[in-house]
């Protein structure tokens, strides 16, 4: 699995893995180690265009087949899935630095393709025989072709919860990978071929947003898309869209979610789950909770005790079943993280942390980008470091004295995605949760806590739709009115 030769890079069109038309390829580099691992091959406009033809092709026969029928595949992918933990946790440690120890990212891909298996016959439309002289009703169809765009970060979780209900609705689907972390989403297309998937029914390719990204967001035969990433990256997906053929678009975007603590909550719990948002993927994590806000009373034990438990952590090669810290995805992404704690240490007082390198490494991993956790205390609330997502281990602790104060802190961000307040008083909970300006929030717990069967998407800049086992199929179906007159 080590070895450039025997990893899959390659494009996959229409059942058959091939090279780029144009034999371009971009090189992949280990964030533990800086060298290079594989040489991915990248989709150009004329192969993202196959890839949509293949898809366009196959979707008369996939939309035909009973719920029953489509079930059957995704079974079978699901159960390949959770049988490959092992190549599939080693390929994203390879490739973005997420540590084997924390991995579970192909059960959840599998978990989403068995629910869906089984989801199918959800997608019911409704009738009405309420106009005088007609029998009314509603058909649930699928859309054609839709393409899935997802990030880099937990690239699996994504490719289920996206491919997963657009496959069930009867759609055909062509995902792009990010070019940051492209092996497990071109491992599975493996699996999906051993799945026997009818040739176009899912393609998966490789490549950079400007290019493949840019033209299945502008592309007249793709009827919706479902984006996971930057709020830059969404809004350019939007206008794309408005611009073609106002394809119906799903987006989950980026988040700086607060997180505040009352002094009458239950501290150590408050302290180990707001340390785990922060830490957990390196802060790779877009609901990761990136500013705390402690009641003045207890904010001295509260930031002694998450600096404890913050600064113990285990950082080094993500292979390594041991480690849990491993490092920023790229070059790109650690060079952004420096340049915030530059801003941070200008504009708030540095508690921990904040330095170029991390110490206690060793062989490959003292060459990678690990970023050290890091507490900035007592930030203006228009710094950088507050408005704008980091996206690394990085995290900003304010008091407070009241409760509409926090509030208002709290709400002053242009993200919503998630929200967390610690409490022991139901009334002030329900409060915050009705006020909190938050697509999720979380009571006595924080990110990344979630409930499948809850809808999960952002307020304001965070995103549009909602996603989750109860939302994300009808996400992929249109709704169409069928009037009968009877006489």
């Amino acid at each position: 699995m080590g070895s450039v030769e025997r990893i899959e890079t390659r494009l996959f069109i229409n059942g058959k893995f091939v090279d780029s038309s144009d034999g371009k390829t971009f090189p992949l580099r280990s964030p533990t180690t800086r060298e290079v691992i594989a040489e991915v091959h990248e989709a150009s406009e004329k192969d993202t265009d196959a890839a949509v033809a293949a898809a366009k092709a196959a979707f008369p026969a996939w939309s035909a087949l009973s719920p029953d029928e489509r079930g059957a595949y995704m079974k079978k992918l699901g159960a390949l899935l959770h049988q490959s933990g092992k190549e599939l946790s080693r390929l994203e440690a390879m490739s973005m630095g997420r540590p084997v120890s924390t991995y579970f990212d192909n059960h959840a891909c599998a978990g989403a393709f068995e629910h869906y298996a089984e989801a199918g016959y959800e997608a019911q439309g409704v009738s009405s025989l309420n106009t005088p002289g007609f029998v009314n009703m509603t058909f649930k169809q699928p859309y054609g072709v839709v393409a899935a765009i997802i990030p880099w970060n937990l690239p699996l979780v994504f490719f289920g919860n996206k491919v997963a209900p657009a496959i069930a609705a009867g759609n055909t689907v062509v995902l792009k990978s990010s070019e940051k972390a492209p092996l497990s989403s071109a491992y599975v297309a493996t699996l999906i071929e051993k799945a026997g998937f009818p040739p176009g029914v899912i393609n998966v390719i490789s490549g950079h947003g400007q290019t493949s990204g840019a033209i299945l967001s502008s592309h007249m035969d793709v009827r919706a898309l479902s984006f996971t990433g930057s709020c830059r990256t969404g809004r350019l997906i939007q206008a794309a869209a408005a611009k073609s053929n106002l394809k119906n678009v799903v987006l989950e975007l980026g988040g700086k979610t607060p997180a505040v603590v009352f002094a009458d909550c239950d501290l150590e719990s408050a302290v180990a789950d707001t340390q785990n948002s922060i830490q957990f993927n390196s802060g790779q994590v877009c609901m990761a909770n990136s500013r705390i806000y402690v009641e003045e009373s207890i904010a001295h034990k509260f930031v002694e005790l998450f600096k404890a438990k913050f600064a113990n952590i285990s950082a080094g090669d993500p292979l390594d079943p041991t480690t849990n810290h491993g490092p920023q995805a790229d070059s790109a992404q650690w060079d952004t993280v420096q340049k915030y704690l530059a801003a941070g240490k200008d504009s708030g007082e540095l508690a921990l942390g904040g330095t170029a390198e991390i110490g206690g490494l060793s062989g490959g991993a003292s060459k990678g980008y690990f970023i050290e956790p890091t507490v900035f205390l007592q930030t203006p609330e228009d710094a950088a470091i507050m408005k704008e997502e980091i996206f690394g281990p990085v995290v900003n602790i304010n008091t407070f004295k009241t409760e509409e104060e926090v509030i208002a802190k709290a709400n002053d961000s242009e993200f919503g995605l998630y929200a967390a307040v610690y409490t022991k008083d139901i009334s002030r909970a329900m409060r915050f949760a009705k006020v909190l300006e938050a697509g999720t929030v979380a009571v006595n717990c924080t990110s990344p806590t979630l409930a499948k069967d809850m809808p999960f998407g952002g307020f304001k800049s965070s995103g549009v739709g909602r996603e989750g086992l109860g939302q994300s199929l009808n996400n992929f179906l249109e709704t169409k009115t069928v009037l009968i007159k009877i006489s």
